[in-house]
């Protein structure tokens, strides 16, 4: 997933705009990861669990 959002941000001209949907995957994909693993689990891929909820509370705003 990772891959596909550095693809995507280097063929807009690194518009983060155009690549939102991959950012919010990303996002939904780490909040199944916390839940099925705890908060006590880690991944390179995933912002911490904290940082991760006030992220998908602000996308939600916008």
């Amino acid at each position: 997933m990772q891959c596909a959002i550095q693809d995507c941000l280097t063929k807009n001209g690194f518009n983060q705009d155009k690549c939102e949907h991959l950012v919010d995957a990303l996002y939904e994909c780490c909040q199944t990861f916390y839940k099925r693993n705890g908060d006590r689990a880690s991944t390179v891929s995933c912002p911490k669990p904290d940082l991760l909820r006030l992220k998908l509370q602000q996308r939600k705003k916008q």
